[in-house]
């Protein structure tokens, strides 16, 4: 075999994904679980009082994990069929069990619902980790609760919100995305004990024209593999739609994880707000002095990957002829896999750095500063008017300021000087001008918006995922 640097190997794996995310989707965990629902089965076979002996049972049980890759890649190269390969690998090491093993089921018994208990598996991992980042960008919103910013429209000014409500903005999208994993979680089905086309005619076979023994089978089968939901009608596999639509939900994760990215890498331009530097970490090869958004720039091309991997499973899903066909095998076991690992890798940058954001409070003020004359006009009018003004009188006079000052500033690269235009003139004599352009009163209610959002929302969360919230989200590169 070639060394693990002289062919490809895929970076989700070497450098993106968890090693907990990789195992799930590694070998050893696929054909481990293709085991253990062939011993469910002759489980539930013989307690359905199938000739399955004790002994049977026991030699399956004995050497479940004992899995020799090898051998089964010996009889695959004959037989050119993966899931028969492993059913002959086992019954090699399990010879008193051989007969019994797969009695009267297809293919897709294994793979397909091997398939469902490996991504409900991932899904799961999926949610404690969304539940880790919504956890620390609600600390971060709690924290900056109150810290004035300039909000932007259209990347341009606009009116002024809080480092907190904006952070609380990103988590809401975080919350939206668990809300939707755990409502897959719910509704996930058990392929179940279906048969060649979904008719479970070999089972209705096995227990002797009995329909109650073979719903009784499938429903022990399922338990067994900790399912209470079962798919209710199938062809040879679950409906692809299934596939589909957990794509779709990564998706959505990574569309969150994309906005959140591009917001950090605009902010770090602005050098408002960064993500962690480590003190070695190098920048740029040729920019000694360049601190580069490097995790969310990763951040949003492997959201950006993720998104592309959307569309392939809804066009296996709409190309899926009749009962079944085989196009969506190659597929799927590329598309399933890699969307799981991207996610799991992207969503470990956003707990890494909304743990460790790293903030600019002056230079926030300062750009806050540069605006805020022009966002306090309406302020200032009405207190000019409310000094003995003329509404209609002050309102020219702010625009012809205003106007000049936005003059200087764009056309002679100088700073906004409408106030001190404001203060000159005197018709704002008897206005306050500095109380009028305290930050902190332009800022509504969104410090007391964090409060109510991480009660409300995040709160609950934490306590359904106590045990996540700590997870070390320390990344390989």
């Amino acid at each position: 075999m070639p060394g693990s640097h002289d062919v490809y190997q895929s970076p989700l794996v070497t450098r993106y994904a968890s090693r907990e995310m990789c195992e799930l989707f590694g070998a050893k965990t696929r054909i481990l679980t293709w085991r253990r629902l062939w011993l469910a089965l002759a489980k539930a076979q013989r307690r359905a009082g199938l000739s399955i002996s004790a002994k049977q049972i026991r030699q399956l049980e004995r050497t479940i994990n004992n899995i020799d890759f090898a051998t089964a890649a010996r009889h695959e190269k004959r037989l050119r069929h993966d899931v028969m390969a492993h059913v002959h690998a086992w019954g090699d090491i399990a010879p008193d069990a051989r007969g019994i093993l797969h009695l009267g089921a297809t293919s897709a018994f294994i793979v397909d619902n091997a398939d469902l208990i490996i991504q409900r598996d991932a899904l799961a991992h999926v949610a404690q980790w969304l539940a880790a980042g919504i956890d620390a960008l609600a600390k971060f919103a709690k924290k900056r609760r109150s810290l004035p910013t300039l909000g932007l429209t259209h990347y341009q000014p606009a009116q002024v919100t809080t480092v907190g409500k904006r952070a609380a903005l990103w988590c809401y999208d975080f919350v939206r995305d668990l809300e939707e994993v755990e409502y897959r979680l719910e509704t996930l089905r058990f392929r179940g004990v279906k048969g060649t086309t979904g008719t479970q005619a070999s089972f209705l076979a096995l227990c002797n024209g009995s329909h109650a023994k073979v719903r009784r089978l499938e429903i022990d089968v399922a338990r067994q593999m900790g399912f209470t939901r079962i798919e209710p009608i199938t062809g040879q596999t679950y409906s692809r739609k299934v596939d589909a639509q957990m794509t779709c939900t990564l998706g959505g994760i990574a569309t969150s994880v994309h906005k959140f990215a591009n917001d950090m890498r605009l902010l770090a331009n602005l050098k408002e707000i960064e993500e962690p530097f480590e003190k070695s970490q190098v920048g740029s090869s040729a920019m000694a002095y360049k601190r580069n958004p490097m995790r969310c720039e990763r951040a949003t091309g492997l959201a950006r990957f993720v998104l592309s991997l959307v569309s392939s499973p809804l066009q296996t899903a709409a190309e899926q002829w009749f009962e079944r066909t085989l196009d969506d095998s190659s597929n799927k076991r590329m598309t399933i896999p890699e969307a799981f690992l991207a996610t799991d890798g992207m969503l470990r940058i956003v707990v890494n750095v909304a743990r460790g954001f790293v903030v600019y409070p002056k230079v926030i003020r300062a750009h806050l500063a540069a605006e805020l004359p022009f966002m306090a006009s309406e302020n200032i009018l009405m207190a000019a008017v409310a000094a003995g003004g003329d509404r209609q009188e002050i309102h020219e006079r702010i625009r012809k300021h205003a106007q000049a000052a936005a003059a200087r500033v764009k056309i002679e690269g100088k700073d906004n000087d409408l106030i001190q235009r404001l203060a000159a003139d005197e018709a704002f004599a008897d206005v306050d001008l500095k109380a009028v352009l305290d930050p902190n009163a332009f800022v509504g209610r969104a410090p007391e918006q964090v409060d109510d959002f991480v009660r409300d929302y995040v709160t609950p969360i934490r306590r359904r995922y106590r045990n996540a919230l700590s997870r070390v989200a320390e990344l390989s590169v």
